[in-house]
């Protein structure tokens, strides 16, 4: 598959089918991630890889009743909670770069999983305290994002984008 076509592939999958993923798929998603760009090449991310049913609940158990994403993690057979250390990455005009990189640690996952036919769903509005003492992440450790993982059970549309005339510009502000 080419870069661009799993770009327009990449869907949120919120239903799974209950076929397992195996070990060997999963690290070359972790794979993919970890060739990400980060900050001063410094690598913040962690990675914690779930299959157990007691921790997937522990997940589970920092995502409110409304949020729609969690019907996607109790389906999926993996879930991956995606950390950072801070201090492992830099403060710049105010911007904490951990974010940033995690993001593409993240992204660099999705966009291998498309390729494999795996389905993801990048959630990130979660109960942090609560999930990190659910699974033992240390304290300084910040949970950037959670993905459910595994083969969709669904065939979303795509979502609309805007055009590349509303959102880029060449040479001054406002002028394509």
């Amino acid at each position: 598959m080419e870069l661009l076509q799993a770009l327009q592939d990449r869907r949120s999958i919120r239903k799974y089918k209950d076929t397992p993923v195996g070990r060997e798929a999963v690290e070359h998603l972790l794979e993919a991630a970890r060739l990400a760009p980060s900050w001063k090449n410094q690598q913040c991310w962690r990675f914690l890889v779930v299959t157990d049913a007691a921790k997937r609940e522990k997940i589970l158990a920092g995502f409110g009743d409304d949020n729609p994403g969690k019907k996607g993690i109790a389906a999926a057979p993996v879930t991956i909670v995606v950390c950072a250390d801070p201090a492992e990455s830099g403060i710049e005009n105010g911007i904490h770069y951990y974010v940033a990189d995690t993001a593409m640690a993240l992204e660099h996952l999705c966009l291998a999983a498309t390729e494999m036919g795996l389905g993801t769903c990048w959630m990130g509005l979660f109960n942090e305290d609560l999930i990190r003492k659910g699974l033992g992440i240390p304290p300084t450790f910040r949970i950037v994002g959670i993905t459910p993982l595994g083969y969709p059970d669904q065939d979303p549309k795509p979502r609309p984008r805007k055009q590349l005339n509303e959102i880029a510009y060449f040479e001054k502000w406002g002028e394509n």
